[in-house]
C-alpha cells in the first residue's frame, strides 16, 4: 500500500500475505501454475515413456528424464518466482498488474533467478551437510534475495549480500514464517495424497511411485495443485519481508512518499513554465 507503508509486526505480515493471496488469488494462482503446466505435461509424457520400456533400459530411462525434469523445474520455478515478486510489488504499491504484465517485466531475469537459486542452493547445500545449523543460517539471511535479484537488478552475489543485509537483525522472525510455510506445504502436500495412499493402500507417499500409471498420475496432480496453493505464499511473504526491512532500515515509505510528489508537481510546474 503506497500511502500506508509502515513496519509491520509478523502477525501484520502474515494478515498482509493472505489478505493479497486471498484477494488476487486468481492472479498469483495463474502465475504459478501456467508454468507447472509445463512440467506436469513432462513429467506425464515422461511417465507413459517410461513404463512402455523395457524393464532393462527404464532404469537409464528414469535417471535422464529426472534430470531433465529437474533442469525444467528450476526454469520454471524461477519464472513463477520472479513474475510473483513483480505482482506483489504491484499490488503492494497499488499498482495495476496481470498475469502477462508479470512474466513481461521478468523475462530478462529468469536466467539469473535460476542462478542465483542453484548458488544458493549449494551454499545451504554445504551448511546443511557440513553443521545444519550454518545452513539454517544462510537460508535466513538470503530469504530476500530474489526479491532485491528482481526488484534492484543486481547480481546474485549482490543480491545475497544486500538480503543478508536487510534481514540482519530480524532473522528470528524470518524463521517462525519459514518454519509456518514449511508445516502448510508438508501439511497441505499430505492431505491431497491422502486419497491417492487409501485407493493403492499404500503405506507411504512414495510407495505410489511402484503402483499403476493412472496413481502416479494421480500423484503428480497433487504435487502440482500443492505447489499452485501453497507456492506463491511464501513468495508473497517474503516480498513482503523485502519491502517491510527497507522501510524499516532504509525509510523507504518516505523516499516513494517524495518520489510520488514529484511526479504529482512535475505537470503543475511544467504548466507554469509554459504561461
Amino acid at each position: 500500500m503506497a500511502g500506508q507503508l509502515r513496519p509491520l509486526s509478523t502477525g501484520e505480515l502474515l494478515d498482509r500475505t493472505f489478505f493479497l493471496y486471498r484477494t488476487n488469488f486468481a492472479l498469483f494462482i495463474g502465475i504459478f501454475a501456467l508454468p507447472h503446466l509445463v512440467v506436469l505435461a513432462y513429467q506425464c509424457v515422461g511417465l507413459t515413456l517410461q513404463n512402455s520400456r523395457p524393464q532393462l533400459t527404464r532404469a537409464l530411462f528414469t535417471m535422464v528424464w529426472g534430470l531433465g525434469t529437474l533442469l525444467l523445474t528450476s526454469i520454471v520455478s524461477a519464472a513463477s518466482q520472479a513474475a510473483t515478486v513483480v505482482a506483489v510489488s504491484q499490488v503492494h504499491l497499488e499498482r495495476p498488474t496481470s498475469i502477462a504484465d508479470s512474466f513481461s517485466r521478468v523475462k530478462g531475469e529468469i536466467a539469473g533467478v535460476v542462478g542465483l537459486s542453484i548458488l544458493m542452493g549449494m551454499c545451504v547445500g554445504l551448511g546443511f551437510i557440513l553443521l545444519i545449523v550454518p545452513g539454517i543460517l544462510l537460508a535466513l539471511s538470503w530469504s530476500v534475495a530474489v526479491p532485491v535479484k528482481v526488484l534492484e537488478e543486481k547480481r546474485a552475489s549482490e543480491a545475497m549480500s544486500r538480503s543478508s543485509e536487510l534481514t540482519k537483525g530480524d532473522r528470528g522472525r524470518i524463521f517462525v514464517i519459514w518454519f509456518l510455510f514449511l508445516v502448510a506445504s508438508v501439511g497441505v502436500s499430505v492431505l491431497l495424497h491422502w486419497p491417492i495412499q487409501i485407493a493403492a493402500g499404500a503405506r507411504s507417499i512414495f510407495a505410489v511411485q511402484r503402483m499403476s500409471t493412472a496413481l502416479q498420475v494421480a500423484s503428480l496432480m497433487a504435487n502440482f495443485v500443492s505447489e499452485c496453493l501453497v507456492g506463491p505464499l511464501a513468495t508473497i511473504a517474503f516480498s513482503l519481508v523485502y519491502y517491510d526491512e527497507r522501510v524499516r532500515k532504509e525509510a523507504f515509505d518516505l523516499q516513494l512518499m517524495m518520489t510520488t510528489l514529484d511526479s504529482v508537481s512535475l505537470p503543475a510546474s511544467a504548466v507554469q513554465a509554459g504561461a
